[in-house]
């Protein structure tokens, strides 16, 4: 991939954020690939499209794009909080690319979090604008990243560095079982391995794991068998790749090239 921006696109324009948007859609353009399947270029739907940027003319996978100067950081801002929420909750929610870029106009990070991976829970609630502001009373949102399990940070390039593009595939299609699965299913599964991220070293055991009990009882507080679902995810991520089982009540992540 070539980092670099085409700048001689932002002739004429004064606005940044003008430059800073047709610069980075043009980048993807020339740049990505799909990270579900491969495909090579994607392509930009109609301009105002409310719902995604790009798709994947292939196996039909679509991206909206975020971008920032600067380095990533934990929350990303977005639209309208009541368009997003509607959103998540929709069978038509796109994937999100997020993208940052330095002062220099070059790529520094560029990741995607595959649409299985947004929930409510990562939607912050911004307050209201003031009377006084031309859109008086809108609320908008941020996107929590630091609540996203690693396995759904997938990046394509990070630190300026580009990542394998058959490793990409591999991480974006070992979690797609998600989106078969209920909304209360994939809720376990996805608190589980935000449990497993927690804890800051390569292996872990089954003990380290009930630790979060009473963190997930408050969460369901009509399960009376936490340990057995708990260990019913673990057997799941199991046999999805997404960890292994080393033996005697003990597991170890996956590298995702995220951490």
């Amino acid at each position: 991939m070539n980092l670099a921006f085409n700048t001689s696109l932002a002739e004429g324009y004064s606005s940044n954020s003008q430059i800073a948007r047709l610069l980075t859609e043009n980048w993807v353009l020339n740049n990505s690939y799909c990270p579900c399947c491969g495909e090579i270029p994607l392509n930009e739907f109609e301009n105002n499209r409310p719902v995604a940027d790009f798709y994947c003319k292939k196996c039909s996978e679509e991206f909206e794009l975020k971008s920032k100067s600067g380095k990533l950081s934990k929350t990303i801002t977005d639209g309208a909080y009541s368009t997003m929420i509607e959103r998540i909750n929709s069978d038509n929610n796109p994937n999100f690319f997020f993208l940052t870029y330095t002062k220099q106009w070059t790529v520094n990070d560029f990741l995607i979090i595959p649409k299985q991976f947004f929930t409510t829970e990562i939607i912050v609630k911004r307050p209201p604008l003031s009377e006084t502001a031309r859109r008086a009373g809108w609320v908008g949102c941020n996107i929590d990243i630091s609540k996203v399990a690693d396995a759904g940070k997938v990046f394509l390039i990070k630190n300026a560095q580009t990542i394998n593009q058959e490793f990409v595939k591999e991480t974006f299609n070992k979690t797609l079982f998600l989106r078969t699965k209920s909304k209360d299913a994939k809720g376990w599964i996805l608190d589980v391995m935000n449990c497993v991220d927690l804890i800051k070293k390569e292996t872990f055991t089954l003990d380290e794991i009930y630790k979060f009990e009473q963190k997930l009882k408050i969460k369901y507080p009509n399960n009376n068998f936490i340990k057995d679902k708990i260990r019913q995810q673990l057997q799941l991520l199991r046999d999805k790749g997404i960890i292994e089982f080393v033996g005697r009540g003990n597991y170890k992540k996956v590298n995702y090239g995220n951490i």
